[in-house]
């Protein structure tokens, strides 16, 4: 099995290319415009049956510890929309696109591939934004309407580039903080580095081996 393991930053995955230095790695940067297009450009010259994204993410809730690991059921891009009388609304909400094409399922771009992976627990859900804040009036609001156990910068590129070259695909996240704490000194990034890669190791292993 070819596999294609993502990062925005390579710090997000240095234990698992001290392990597999010679494996397809792509290091996208931080943020959706630079990572849809290093990952389109990439698999323009390259088939992949799976693509593995992992890095960092913040925690809505505290039954999600910094430290632990999930895998991503449904992402989608949270921010993108307008602000009306302190309201957000996103583009299905205004009517400018249909929650239910270009492999969205009302508004969210879904992974219906984990159970094929094996992938049985830690599911969530995330939103994927272009502004991290610690307004906490903006997080509230964003929790609610979406009501997402995690956020990250780039996920929701990985489900949107992957659904549409029907490419399967796993994305993992490593908690490390709870969103809106800015003070990085209260963050947990190396915990969630280290049980990130452990899974993503784990999980490089058992498909790797099945065609050694």
């Amino acid at each position: 099995m070819q596999i294609l393991v993502i990062a925005a930053t390579e710090m997000e995955i240095a234990p698992f290319l001290e392990s597999y230095p010679a494996a397809h790695y792509l290091i996208t940067g931080v943020g959706a415009a630079t990572s849809v297009y290093k990952l389109t450009k990439l698999i323009q010259h390259f088939d992949y049956d799976c693509i593995i994204q992992v890095g960092i993410a913040g925690s809505f809730s505290t039954n999600l510890l910094p430290g632990e690991t999930v895998f991503i059921k449904q992402d989608c891009f949270a921010d993108v929309g307008a602000i009306e009388k302190n309201e957000f609304k996103s583009l299905f909400d205004m009517n400018l696109a249909n929650a239910d094409e270009d492999e969205f399922q009302n508004g969210w771009l879904v992974n219906n591939n984990l159970n094929k992976f094996g992938i049985l627990n830690k599911e969530v859900n995330a939103i994927t934004v272009n502004l991290l804040s610690d307004n906490s009036e903006y997080i509230k609001q964003l929790h609610s309407k979406y009501n997402a156990d995690v956020e990250s910068m780039e996920g929701a590129v990985l489900h949107y580039v992957c659904l549409h070259e029907k490419i399967p695909f796993i994305q993992i996240r490593g908690i490390s903080n709870y969103v809106g704490e800015r003070d990085k000194s209260k963050w947990k990034m190396k915990e969630a580095i280290e049980s990130s890669n452990k899974t993503l190791i784990e999980l490089y292993n058992r498909y790797t081996s099945k065609i050694n």
